[in-house]
Protein backbone atom coordinates (compact mmCIF):
# COMPACT_ATOMS: atom_id res chain seq x y z
CA UNK A 1 0.00 0.00 0.00
CA UNK A 2 1.15 3.58 -0.55
CA UNK A 3 0.34 7.24 -1.35
CA UNK A 4 -2.94 7.68 -3.10
CA UNK A 5 -2.06 10.94 -5.21
CA UNK A 6 -5.59 12.30 -5.25
CA UNK A 7 -5.08 15.03 -7.86
CA UNK A 8 -3.18 14.53 -10.89
CA UNK A 9 -3.76 15.31 -14.38
CA UNK A 10 -3.44 14.15 -18.05
CA UNK A 11 -2.42 16.75 -20.79
CA UNK A 12 -4.75 15.91 -23.86
CA UNK A 13 -3.01 15.77 -26.97
CA UNK A 14 -4.06 15.20 -30.65
CA UNK A 15 -3.92 11.32 -29.77
CA UNK A 16 -6.78 11.91 -27.81
CA UNK A 17 -8.97 13.04 -30.53
CA UNK A 18 -8.21 9.67 -32.50
CA UNK A 19 -11.15 8.06 -29.87
CA UNK A 20 -13.30 9.98 -31.29
CA UNK A 21 -16.14 7.92 -33.31
CA UNK A 22 -15.65 7.97 -37.57
CA UNK A 23 -18.79 9.81 -37.05
CA UNK A 24 -17.54 12.28 -34.78
CA UNK A 25 -14.48 13.39 -36.39
CA UNK A 26 -16.10 16.14 -37.82
CA UNK A 27 -15.31 18.09 -34.46
CA UNK A 28 -12.11 16.88 -34.13
CA UNK A 29 -10.00 20.02 -31.56
CA UNK A 30 -7.11 21.42 -33.51
CA UNK A 31 -3.84 22.14 -31.34
CA UNK A 32 -2.44 25.82 -32.43
CA UNK A 33 0.49 27.94 -31.29
CA UNK A 34 -0.95 31.05 -29.20
CA UNK A 35 2.59 32.19 -29.89
CA UNK A 36 5.25 30.37 -31.87
CA UNK A 37 8.03 29.95 -29.78
CA UNK A 38 5.90 30.72 -26.21
CA UNK A 39 5.73 27.16 -25.20
CA UNK A 40 2.12 27.77 -25.04
CA UNK A 41 -0.54 25.82 -27.08
CA UNK A 42 -4.10 25.98 -27.35
CA UNK A 43 -7.62 24.48 -28.92
CA UNK A 44 -9.42 25.54 -31.40
CA UNK A 45 -13.38 23.55 -31.00
CA UNK A 46 -16.27 23.96 -33.10
CA UNK A 47 -15.67 27.41 -34.40
CA UNK A 48 -14.10 28.55 -31.54
CA UNK A 49 -10.76 28.65 -28.97
CA UNK A 50 -11.84 26.90 -26.25
CA UNK A 51 -10.32 24.73 -23.13
CA UNK A 52 -7.50 25.92 -20.60
CA UNK A 53 -4.41 26.97 -22.69
CA UNK A 54 -1.85 24.70 -21.41
CA UNK A 55 1.75 25.10 -21.12
CA UNK A 56 4.79 22.85 -22.46
CA UNK A 57 7.68 23.95 -21.10
CA UNK A 58 11.27 22.31 -22.23
CA UNK A 59 13.82 21.49 -19.48
CA UNK A 60 15.50 24.55 -18.96
CA UNK A 61 12.16 26.44 -18.68
CA UNK A 62 10.76 23.81 -15.92
CA UNK A 63 13.99 25.03 -13.93
CA UNK A 64 13.24 28.61 -14.25
CA UNK A 65 9.80 27.34 -12.84
CA UNK A 66 10.56 25.28 -10.05
CA UNK A 67 13.61 27.70 -9.03
CA UNK A 68 10.45 30.65 -9.18
CA UNK A 69 8.11 28.62 -7.28
CA UNK A 70 10.61 26.38 -5.13
CA UNK A 71 9.00 23.41 -6.14
CA UNK A 72 10.01 19.98 -7.98
CA UNK A 73 6.89 20.60 -10.52
CA UNK A 74 9.04 18.95 -13.73
CA UNK A 75 7.31 15.85 -15.77
CA UNK A 76 8.18 14.55 -18.64
CA UNK A 77 6.11 15.38 -22.07
CA UNK A 78 5.05 11.66 -22.54
CA UNK A 79 3.96 10.93 -18.99
CA UNK A 80 2.07 14.01 -18.75
CA UNK A 81 0.52 13.19 -22.25
CA UNK A 82 0.10 9.35 -20.79
CA UNK A 83 1.62 8.95 -23.97
CA UNK A 84 4.65 6.96 -22.36
CA UNK A 85 2.59 5.34 -19.15
CA UNK A 86 5.11 2.84 -18.37
CA UNK A 87 7.66 6.26 -18.15
CA UNK A 88 4.70 7.94 -15.85
CA UNK A 89 4.32 4.48 -13.72
CA UNK A 90 8.65 4.87 -13.28
CA UNK A 91 8.15 8.25 -12.26
CA UNK A 92 4.99 7.46 -10.06
CA UNK A 93 7.46 4.62 -8.13
CA UNK A 94 9.88 7.25 -8.20
CA UNK A 95 7.27 9.29 -5.86
CA UNK A 96 6.29 6.91 -3.96
CA UNK A 97 2.80 6.98 -5.63
CA UNK A 98 0.68 4.01 -5.48
CA UNK A 99 -2.31 4.85 -7.49
CA UNK A 100 -3.07 8.16 -9.03
CA UNK A 101 -6.36 9.87 -9.36
CA UNK A 102 -6.62 11.89 -13.06
CA UNK A 103 -8.82 14.54 -13.89
CA UNK A 104 -8.72 16.12 -17.45
CA UNK A 105 -7.51 19.65 -18.54
CA UNK A 106 -9.29 21.18 -21.01
CA UNK A 107 -12.29 20.54 -19.50
CA UNK A 108 -11.30 22.65 -16.52
CA UNK A 109 -12.79 24.89 -19.07
CA UNK A 110 -16.11 24.78 -21.29
CA UNK A 111 -15.28 23.37 -24.21
CA UNK A 112 -18.45 23.35 -26.36
CA UNK A 113 -21.92 25.06 -27.27
CA UNK A 114 -23.39 22.44 -28.98
CA UNK A 115 -24.49 19.12 -27.44
CA UNK A 116 -23.53 16.98 -29.86
CA UNK A 117 -19.84 18.48 -29.97
CA UNK A 118 -20.09 18.21 -26.30
CA UNK A 119 -20.90 14.79 -26.26
CA UNK A 120 -18.74 13.37 -28.60
CA UNK A 121 -15.52 15.19 -26.91
CA UNK A 122 -16.73 13.74 -23.73
CA UNK A 123 -16.74 10.29 -25.18
CA UNK A 124 -13.64 10.41 -26.53
CA UNK A 125 -11.88 11.18 -23.39
CA UNK A 126 -13.66 8.45 -21.72
CA UNK A 127 -12.49 6.11 -23.66
CA UNK A 128 -8.69 7.12 -24.06
CA UNK A 129 -9.03 7.03 -20.09
CA UNK A 130 -10.65 3.57 -20.24
CA UNK A 131 -7.28 2.39 -22.10
CA UNK A 132 -4.90 4.23 -19.56
CA UNK A 133 -6.45 2.43 -17.15
CA UNK A 134 -5.83 -0.94 -18.60
CA UNK A 135 -2.31 -0.54 -19.71
CA UNK A 136 -1.70 0.74 -16.52
CA UNK A 137 -3.25 -2.39 -14.55
CA UNK A 138 -5.21 -0.32 -12.67
CA UNK A 139 -2.17 2.12 -11.18
CA UNK A 140 -4.54 5.14 -12.93
CA UNK A 141 -7.42 5.65 -11.70
CA UNK A 142 -10.17 8.25 -13.47
CA UNK A 143 -12.79 10.43 -12.68
CA UNK A 144 -15.59 10.77 -15.79
CA UNK A 145 -15.65 13.76 -17.90
CA UNK A 146 -20.04 13.87 -18.56
CA UNK A 147 -21.34 16.08 -21.37
CA UNK A 148 -24.04 17.59 -18.55
CA UNK A 149 -25.58 19.66 -21.70
CA UNK A 150 -27.11 15.89 -22.48
CA UNK A 151 -28.14 14.29 -18.72
CA UNK A 152 -29.25 10.80 -20.70
CA UNK A 153 -25.73 11.18 -22.49
CA UNK A 154 -24.19 11.61 -19.00
CA UNK A 155 -25.64 8.76 -17.38
CA UNK A 156 -24.58 6.04 -20.61
CA UNK A 157 -21.37 7.24 -20.03
CA UNK A 158 -21.21 6.71 -16.66
CA UNK A 159 -21.46 3.15 -17.35
CA UNK A 160 -19.28 2.70 -19.79
CA UNK A 161 -16.53 4.71 -16.99
CA UNK A 162 -17.81 2.38 -14.56
CA UNK A 163 -16.84 -0.65 -16.44
CA UNK A 164 -13.76 0.99 -17.65
CA UNK A 165 -11.96 1.91 -14.69
CA UNK A 166 -13.21 5.19 -13.82
CA UNK A 167 -14.00 6.30 -9.96
CA UNK A 168 -15.74 8.73 -9.89
CA UNK A 169 -17.35 12.17 -11.58
CA UNK A 170 -15.26 14.89 -12.48
CA UNK A 171 -17.29 18.29 -12.17
CA UNK A 172 -17.20 22.37 -12.58
CA UNK A 173 -18.53 24.24 -9.70
CA UNK A 174 -20.58 25.92 -12.69
CA UNK A 175 -22.06 23.45 -15.89
CA UNK A 176 -22.84 26.19 -18.45
CA UNK A 177 -25.58 28.50 -16.53
CA UNK A 178 -25.95 25.70 -13.57
CA UNK A 179 -24.85 25.64 -10.67
CA UNK A 180 -23.96 22.50 -8.48
CA UNK A 181 -27.59 22.46 -6.67
CA UNK A 182 -29.21 22.26 -9.68
CA UNK A 183 -32.23 19.24 -9.80
CA UNK A 184 -31.02 18.60 -13.73
CA UNK A 185 -27.57 17.05 -11.91
CA UNK A 186 -30.28 14.98 -9.38
CA UNK A 187 -29.99 11.95 -11.46
CA UNK A 188 -26.00 11.95 -11.88
CA UNK A 189 -26.12 12.42 -7.99
CA UNK A 190 -28.41 9.26 -7.78
CA UNK A 191 -26.61 7.15 -9.62
CA UNK A 192 -23.61 8.06 -8.52
CA UNK A 193 -24.70 7.63 -4.91
CA UNK A 194 -25.94 4.19 -5.75
CA UNK A 195 -22.56 3.43 -6.93
CA UNK A 196 -20.78 4.72 -4.15
CA UNK A 197 -19.33 7.00 -6.57
CA UNK A 198 -17.88 10.54 -5.22
CA UNK A 199 -18.32 13.71 -7.06
CA UNK A 200 -15.17 15.16 -7.82
CA UNK A 201 -15.58 19.04 -7.52
CA UNK A 202 -12.33 20.25 -9.22
CA UNK A 203 -11.49 24.40 -9.96
CA UNK A 204 -12.48 25.11 -12.77
CA UNK A 205 -15.52 26.72 -14.67
CA UNK A 206 -17.79 25.28 -17.43
CA UNK A 207 -19.38 29.05 -18.03
CA UNK A 208 -16.86 31.04 -20.43
CA UNK A 209 -18.36 34.29 -20.14
CA UNK A 210 -17.47 34.23 -16.13
CA UNK A 211 -14.20 33.34 -17.12
CA UNK A 212 -13.89 36.01 -19.85
CA UNK A 213 -15.25 38.06 -16.88
CA UNK A 214 -12.53 37.37 -14.37
CA UNK A 215 -9.18 37.84 -16.94
CA UNK A 216 -7.04 40.23 -16.58
CA UNK A 217 -6.89 43.88 -17.82
CA UNK A 218 -4.09 42.24 -20.30
CA UNK A 219 -6.09 38.90 -21.31
CA UNK A 220 -4.41 36.73 -18.78
CA UNK A 221 -5.66 34.07 -16.66
CA UNK A 222 -6.42 34.81 -12.79
CA UNK A 223 -7.41 31.19 -12.25
CA UNK A 224 -7.91 32.13 -8.13
CA UNK A 225 -11.46 34.13 -9.20
CA UNK A 226 -12.24 32.48 -12.43
CA UNK A 227 -11.75 29.05 -10.74
CA UNK A 228 -11.47 28.57 -7.02
CA UNK A 229 -13.64 30.86 -5.88
CA UNK A 230 -16.48 28.96 -7.15
CA UNK A 231 -15.67 25.89 -5.79
CA UNK A 232 -15.70 27.51 -2.24
CA UNK A 233 -19.01 28.87 -2.94
CA UNK A 234 -20.08 25.15 -4.20
CA UNK A 235 -19.11 23.79 -0.76
CA UNK A 236 -21.86 26.63 0.96
CA UNK A 237 -24.25 25.25 -2.13
CA UNK A 238 -23.80 21.64 -1.48
CA UNK A 239 -24.43 21.71 2.28
CA UNK A 240 -27.40 24.29 2.35
CA UNK A 241 -28.94 22.39 -0.35
CA UNK A 242 -28.19 19.00 1.61
CA UNK A 243 -27.38 17.07 -1.57
CA UNK A 244 -25.65 14.15 0.22
CA UNK A 245 -28.18 13.98 2.80
CA UNK A 246 -30.96 14.13 -0.78
CA UNK A 247 -28.79 11.02 -2.00
CA UNK A 248 -27.28 8.70 0.80
CA UNK A 249 -23.90 7.36 -0.19
CA UNK A 250 -23.02 10.44 -1.99
CA UNK A 251 -19.90 12.13 -1.11
CA UNK A 252 -18.36 15.18 -3.03
CA UNK A 253 -14.96 16.44 -2.94
CA UNK A 254 -13.60 19.63 -3.21
CA UNK A 255 -10.35 19.58 -5.44
CA UNK A 256 -7.05 21.12 -5.84
CA UNK A 257 -8.70 24.40 -3.81
CA UNK A 258 -6.57 24.22 -0.96
CA UNK A 259 -8.51 23.51 2.71
CA UNK A 260 -7.87 26.74 4.96
CA UNK A 261 -10.88 28.72 4.01
CA UNK A 262 -13.06 25.33 5.28
CA UNK A 263 -13.43 26.82 8.59
CA UNK A 264 -14.30 30.60 7.27
CA UNK A 265 -16.83 28.85 5.22
CA UNK A 266 -17.87 26.57 8.25
CA UNK A 267 -18.61 29.88 10.11
CA UNK A 268 -20.77 31.39 7.36
CA UNK A 269 -23.32 28.78 7.35
CA UNK A 270 -23.52 28.19 10.89
CA UNK A 271 -24.26 32.09 11.76
CA UNK A 272 -26.87 31.56 8.89
CA UNK A 273 -28.40 28.27 9.98
CA UNK A 274 -28.72 29.28 13.47
CA UNK A 275 -31.22 31.87 12.34
CA UNK A 276 -34.01 29.06 11.60
CA UNK A 277 -32.36 26.09 13.05
CA UNK A 278 -30.94 25.04 15.99
CA UNK A 279 -27.61 25.15 14.15
CA UNK A 280 -24.72 21.98 13.06
CA UNK A 281 -22.91 19.58 14.23
CA UNK A 282 -19.44 20.37 14.97
CA UNK A 283 -17.81 18.91 11.84
CA UNK A 284 -19.67 19.91 8.43
CA UNK A 285 -16.94 17.62 6.41
CA UNK A 286 -18.26 14.29 8.62
CA UNK A 287 -22.07 15.32 8.68
CA UNK A 288 -21.84 15.95 5.06
CA UNK A 289 -19.41 13.47 3.94
CA UNK A 290 -17.20 15.94 2.20
CA UNK A 291 -14.04 15.80 1.54
CA UNK A 292 -10.88 18.23 0.75
CA UNK A 293 -7.42 17.95 -0.24
CA UNK A 294 -5.22 20.25 1.00
CA UNK A 295 -1.98 21.72 0.46
CA UNK A 296 1.47 22.06 2.30
CA UNK A 297 1.13 25.94 2.28
CA UNK A 298 -2.03 25.05 4.70
CA UNK A 299 -1.76 24.84 8.32
CA UNK A 300 -2.45 21.27 8.68
CA UNK A 301 -2.37 20.90 12.33
CA UNK A 302 -5.09 23.41 12.75
CA UNK A 303 -7.32 21.61 10.26
CA UNK A 304 -6.86 18.78 12.18
CA UNK A 305 -7.34 20.09 15.33
CA UNK A 306 -10.62 21.10 13.91
CA UNK A 307 -11.34 17.58 13.63
CA UNK A 308 -11.18 17.67 9.99
CA UNK A 309 -8.02 15.01 9.98
CA UNK A 310 -10.84 11.61 8.74
CA UNK A 311 -12.01 14.32 5.25
CA UNK A 312 -8.29 15.83 3.84
CA UNK A 313 -6.48 14.58 1.19
CA UNK A 314 -3.25 15.72 -0.69
CA UNK A 315 -2.16 15.49 -4.32
CA UNK A 316 0.79 16.47 -6.51
CA UNK A 317 -1.41 18.49 -9.78
CA UNK A 318 0.70 16.36 -11.46
CA UNK A 319 1.13 17.36 -14.89
CA UNK A 320 0.51 20.99 -14.55
CA UNK A 321 2.60 23.78 -13.86
CA UNK A 322 1.10 26.28 -11.64
CA UNK A 323 0.45 27.23 -7.84
CA UNK A 324 -0.75 24.10 -6.65
CA UNK A 325 1.61 21.92 -8.38
CA UNK A 326 4.01 19.77 -5.94
CA UNK A 327 5.60 16.64 -6.82
CA UNK A 328 6.68 16.01 -3.47
CA UNK A 329 3.44 17.07 -1.63
CA UNK A 330 3.62 14.16 0.40
CA UNK A 331 6.88 14.51 1.80
CA UNK A 332 7.11 18.13 2.53
CA UNK A 333 3.86 17.63 4.17
CA UNK A 334 4.87 14.96 6.40
CA UNK A 335 8.37 17.00 7.17
CA UNK A 336 7.55 20.12 7.60
CA UNK A 337 3.88 20.26 9.73
CA UNK A 338 3.74 19.23 13.14
CA UNK A 339 1.80 15.95 12.69
CA UNK A 340 1.58 12.44 13.74
CA UNK A 341 2.46 9.16 11.19
CA UNK A 342 -1.53 8.35 11.80
CA UNK A 343 -2.34 11.95 10.93
CA UNK A 344 0.00 11.75 7.45
CA UNK A 345 -0.96 8.13 6.61
CA UNK A 346 -4.59 9.31 7.08
CA UNK A 347 -4.31 12.24 4.77
CA UNK A 348 -1.83 10.30 2.27
CA UNK A 349 -3.97 7.16 1.48
CA UNK A 350 -6.48 6.38 4.16
CA UNK A 351 -8.71 9.20 3.16
CA UNK A 352 -8.36 9.54 -0.44
CA UNK A 353 -9.52 5.14 -0.19
CA UNK A 354 -12.20 6.22 1.59
CA UNK A 355 -12.95 8.73 -1.03
CA UNK A 356 -12.55 7.46 -4.29
CA UNK A 357 -13.65 3.46 -3.35
CA UNK A 358 -9.96 2.23 -3.93
CA UNK A 359 -9.49 -1.56 -1.67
Amino acid sequence: MGWIDADAHVVEGQHTWDYLDPSEQKYRPTLFDINPGSSKGGWYIDGKIRGLFFGDPNEEQFKEIEGFWGRNMATPKASREARDLEARLRHMDELGIDTQIVYPSIFLDQCADRTAVDVALCGAYNRWLADVWKETKGRIRWMAVLPFSSIPDALDQMDFAKAHGACGVFMRPIEGTKLVNHPDFFPVYEKAAGWNWPIGLHQANGNANIVDFFSTPDGNREFFNQYRIFNVGAFFLVIQAGLTKVFPGLKIGFIETAASWVPWVTMELESRRKMVTTGFSDNLLREYDLFVTCQSGDDVPYLVSRGYGDNLMIGTDYGHVDASTELDALKVMAEGQALTEEQVRKIAEDNARVFYGIA
